[in-house]
């Protein structure tokens, strides 16, 4: 049977915790969630045990990413069934922290990136949200220290103000992307696909096969502009409302006019039902 990771909720308990590892002279991988862990997650702690030799995942819904109009309280929370999962993977601590520890009375500061986080992407319908992530980052760095944290490339925009923000701030932390866990029909693994019905479920495949017959038409030499018009309409006859499908500088997210601009990333986020999904693919 797995030993029982440290769960420390308190950032004293979590240093005394840290500096032991360190005098062990272990070196830390960081896998930050929100909980509701699935494939997707587990596929981020693996890739982490690979890159150092202790783990540290971190389960915190963080309320200064979410808008007053957004899901917070509603938001999946399974904390037996995280433990369950991260018990059977020999994670070395889970860092768990109330609002109150990552938020005290007084709390004052922001990190407010710039950058990829103004892409004109999750931005243009999320303004709050890259500070919210960024801050909350730039805390669970200092407070974790780790050497490598692992990020999912699902959230692209994500990972990529993540990546510069570390890169930007000195932070001393190699920011990791893994690639995107799917189902067998393509859909991206997410928390938030148990607010699908099963309708609604299946609908959804249509974001992947849309952005993949707009990554191999754009391969095959087609210009942009009708290459992204095809998957775009494809999206929109399922029913799905389009909050943007784009194709962008895959490290800049600078907009581009043609497969020559550089590698690419084809950005989709769209609205089904009372759901929101994102995705993205390499083209």
């Amino acid at each position: 049977m797995s030993a029982s990771p440290l769960i420390a909720r308190t950032v004293p308990t979590l240093r005394r915790a840290i500096d032991n590892l360190r005098k062990r002279k272990a070196t830390i991988a960081l896998v930050p969630t929100m909980g509701a862990l699935h494939d997707g997650h587990v596929s981020l702690v693996r890739l982490a045990k690979r890159r150092a030799t202790r783990v540290v995942v971190s389960i915190f819904v963080n309320p200064t990413q979410f808008a007053p109009t957004e899901d917070f309280g509603a938001y999946p929370r399974t904390w037996k069934a995280d433990i369950a999962r991260l018990v059977a993977e020999e994670v070395d601590i889970v860092w768990h922290p109330g609002v109150a520890a990552m938020y005290p009375e007084g709390f004052a500061t922001r990190i407010v990136p710039e950058g990829p986080a103004l892409a004109g992407l999750e931005d243009r319908f999320r303004p709050h949200f890259f500070g919210g992530v960024a801050t909350v980052v730039g805390k669970l760095f200092t407070q974790c220290r780790p050497d490598v944290a692992i990020f999912g490339e699902k959230d692209f925009q994500q990972l990529r103000v993540v990546m510069q923000m570390a890169r930007d701030l000195d932070l001393g932390v190699k920011v990791i992307g893994s690639r995107t866990v799917r189902e067998r029909d393509g859909l991206a693994m997410s928390s938030r696909n148990v607010y699908l019905s099963p309708e609604e479920r299946q609908t959804a495949t249509v974001l992947y096969r849309a952005m993949k017959e707009s990554a191999a038409r754009i391969r095959a030499g087609d210009s942009i502009a009708p290459a992204m018009g095809g998957g775009a309409e494809m999206i929109k006859a399922a029913g799905l409302a389009l909050d943007y499908y784009e194709v962008r500088h895959a490290e800049t997210l600078a907009p581009v006019t043609s497969r020559k601009d550089g590698p690419l990333r084809i950005l989709v986020a769209a609205r089904l039902g009372t759901t929101r999904l994102i995705d993205n693919i390499a083209v």
